[in-house]
């Protein structure tokens, strides 16, 4: 299937030649007039994938507990930053929020700022956090974020940066590409020259390695912020907990998987998160690293099933809902998010592990994703 964007990207192959996975995967996803995320509200189930907090808000309600945990171990500091990084349409900040209002102090401290740069998307958190009577601040980069401690929330944000992939030829690593084949429709080839920084790196013939620089960068950012100035950063994703070869890239249309080349900007591209390498980049910014965990191991320790069963008194009548719901956050079977999401958190050194990462063995090493 043909679209504009695909069309525009094949026109832009035809005048400057191939180009990298990582700039096909930008301009999918963050083209201004035609990417995926900047013309759309993606989520749900009329969307094309749901995340945790549409599931439930037992899932934005726990990780603002959350916060507020550590904003007291912190020493209360006011004001006091609470960022999330990829909002989507604001529900868990909208949660989170609200289940911080129990703590005294912390509302008045908090000053909201959102990193996002889809114009659509924006205007869902502004309508949806207009509920909760707080200022919001809107953000396009990390960088543009104020000083000051921060309890920052990544959740399925690393997934959606676009990646570098290199693929073992016999001349070396040599870089995937996007091109053209011979009718003029988007095709994956190789360059001809190996990456010569790769040169020590091990690998079968036709292995795929995947450099996450994009994520590297904001992570190295994050995690020199978080020890210079204080706070969290708490990233839940899917993905690994070693980092090893593999394509990871994939393209999702209305719960489905697609060609990645099939429909730019109408469909979603995301990756596999490498946690090992996040949590590399973190401790060399000057952090503590803790995790990761699983998702269902995190959710159980910060009161879950507490919360499911006061939820389930209150209404009775949702009591199979919310069971159902509960399930899908921290279950392991077909479907369920309990193992499959990993949470890795960041803190300065010496802060401590956070709440949920305090008990909690580290993770195999084997890859499991």
């Amino acid at each position: 299937m043909t679209t504009p964007l695909g069309e525009e990207i094949a026109r832009m192959i035809a005048l400057e030649g191939p180009i990298g996975v990582e700039r096909f995967m930008g301009l999918c996803l963050g083209d201004p007039r035609r990417g995926y995320y900047t013309t759309r509200d993606p989520f749900g189930a009329a969307g094309d994938f749901v995340t945790a907090p549409e599931i439930s808000q037992m899932f934005g309600e726990i990780l603002g507990l959350w916060c507020a945990d550590l904003w007291m171990r912190m020493g209360s500091p006011s004001p006091v930053l609470f960022v999330e990084l990829g909002p989507g349409r604001g529900t868990l900040a909208a949660d989170a929020l609200r289940a911080m209002r129990i703590v005294p102090g912390l509302h008045d401290a908090l000053r909201v700022h959102l990193v996002e740069t889809s114009p659509t998307l924006r205007d869902a958190q502004r309508l949806k956090l207009a509920e909760t009577g707080v200022s919001v601040s809107w953000h396009s980069d990390v960088g543009d974020l104020p000083d000051g401690p921060a309890l920052i929330l990544a959740n399925e944000f690393f997934d959606a940066l676009p990646i570098r992939q290199y693929v073992r030829a016999p001349q070396g690593w040599c870089e995937r590409l996007v091109g053209l084949d011979e009718t003029g429709a988007l095709a994956w080839g190789l360059s001809r020259e190996p990456e010569p920084r790769l040169a020590d790196a091990s690998g079968p013939e036709g292995a795929v390695l995947e450099i996450g620089a994009v994520a590297g960068r904001i992570m190295s950012e994050l995690a020199a912020r978080i020890s210079e100035q204080g706070g969290a950063l708490l990233a839940i994703d899917y993905g690994h907990v070693r980092s090893g070869l593999g394509d990871t890239l994939q393209a999702v249309k209305k719960h489905a998987f697609v060609d990645p080349l099939a429909e730019p900007g109408e469909a979603d591209i995301t990756v596999h998160v490498d946690f090992e390498a996040l949590a590399r980049t973190a401790a060399r910014a000057g952090a503590e690293v803790h995790g990761p965990v699983t998702q269902g191991a995190l959710l159980h320790m910060l009161g879950l099933d507490a919360r499911a069963a006061t939820l389930s008194r209150a209404r009775p009548d949702k009591a199979a809902d919310v069971a159902a719901a509960a399930r899908r956050l921290a279950g392991t079977g077909q479907g369920e998010m309990g193992d499959l999401f990993k949470a890795l958190a960041v803190t300065p050194t010496g802060f401590g592990p956070p709440s949920g990462f305090a008990v909690l063995p580290p993770l195999s090493p084997e890859r499991d994703a």
